[in-house]
């Protein structure tokens, strides 16, 4: 499903030019005789994240599937705290949820955001985040939420509450598809790696109690993805299958920065299940380094890098892009011509697939999903 460059937003010429990703041109598409899908992309990443963010989602969504077209619109919410740069480039590329409540959307997709206070009710986006997903539940065919959207969606709509974790869950974990015959799952591998990025967690009973649906679930990562109880209008990610190979990567530089200087206790440790010998051992020694320099009072040397990068992999790449593809594709097949109209005549928006579950009692032996 290639995505179309309606309008001249700088990440479509970086996916062809940089990614050789298939970006139609918006004349090209126009003479194409097909349904086009159009998709709202809200993107609430602090400035430093927003473009990465928005190159990632976009790649997944073009390179899940070739035949149809995708009209993305990116958008975000007034009160983040913005750099006059990256506001400009909000000002300049993004449209506004106003406009996209004019002319609808089929699917939305909600990405995470920065917290800074205990409460997510608490936060600048609360409100603004609120009114979003409430109109997309009425309008929209389906909602993807990522990582805090997820923790947003649930507290809002469901009265579940986050936990904050002993401590961050970071890494490349192993898990398993729970129902195998689910339509979003079909002809996906039962067993893939995701990675995580996280201070809190909605555990598995949490959602279960409210009768969600459990897709993907580890017992060292916890659950990745499930449903709502209709199985379809939303879907919940706490995994990041966006990610590239060296986000983590970047990632561990950056608490390492932080502490050299002076911005953090102690020194991180490495993303879990992320960094093979060779990496890890490089990471080790400059940690070494690090704690030598400091105690001398000699100036740290630059992060290695360009050293750790070509001993990383991506193991979670090709399952993201066939979940967005099944996704997509119901997505396709579901929803109205019109696109201001969330489903064709004839649909359920309470068993939009038809196979709404009748709400079980799980046993210890189906919450395991371990060999």
């Amino acid at each position: 499903m290639p995505l179309v460059a309606h309008m001249p937003l700088p990440t479509f010429d970086y996916l062809r030019q940089q990614r050789g990703h298939e970006v139609l041109g918006l004349e090209q598409a126009l003479h194409q005789d097909i349904r086009e899908l159009h998709l709202g992309f809200l993107n609430m990443m602090p400035d430093a994240a927003l473009m990465v963010t928005e190159r990632q989602f976009m790649r997944l969504i073009g390179s899940s599937n070739q035949i149809a077209q995708f009209y993305v619109y990116p958008f975000s919410i007034p009160g983040l705290p913005r750099g006059p740069e990256m506001q400009e480039y909000i000002n300049q590329y993004y449209t506004t949820f106003e406009e996209l409540q004019r002319d609808g959307l089929d699917a939305l997709i909600i990405t995470g955001a920065n917290v800074a206070n205990p409460a997510l009710d608490q936060e600048p986006f609360w409100e603004p985040l609120q009114e979003i997903m409430t109109w997309a539940m009425e309008n929209v065919t389906s909602v993807l939420c990522s990582c805090l959207a997820t923790h947003a969606m649930v507290k809002a709509f469901h009265s579940i509450e986050r936990r904050r974790l002993p401590y961050k869950r970071w890494g490349v974990y192993t898990h398993r598809v729970t129902q195998t015959e689910h339509p979003l799952l079909l002809d996906i591998n039962t067993r893939f790696d995701v990675p995580h990025s996280r201070n809190n967690d909605v555990s598995r009973a949490q959602l279960e109690a409210a009768d969600f649906e459990i897709l993907v679930y580890s017992a060292e990562g916890g659950v990745h993805m499930a449903v709502s109880p209709d199985q379809f209008r939303v879907v919940y990610l706490q995994g990041h299958p966006e990610y590239d190979r060296i986000s983590l990567l970047k990632e561990y530089k950056r608490e390492v920065m932080r502490f050299s200087e002076g911005d953090r206790e102690d020194y991180p440790p490495h993303p879990e299940h992320y960094f093979c010998g060779e990496a890890a051992t490089i990471a080790d020694y400059y940690q070494e380094l690090v704690l030598a320099c400091l105690e001398q009072g000699r100036p740290v040397p630059p992060f290695p890098e360009e050293e750790i990068e070509p001993y990383l992999d991506n193991t979670w790449r090709d399952t993201g892009k066939a979940i967005f593809n099944n996704w997509l594709g119901l997505v396709y097949q579901l929803t109205n011509v019109d696109r201001k109209i969330p489903f064709m005549e004839g649909i359920d928006p309470k068993d939009p697939l038809g196979i709404r579950y009748t709400p079980k009692k799980y046993t210890m032996l189906q919450a395991s999903v371990g060999c």
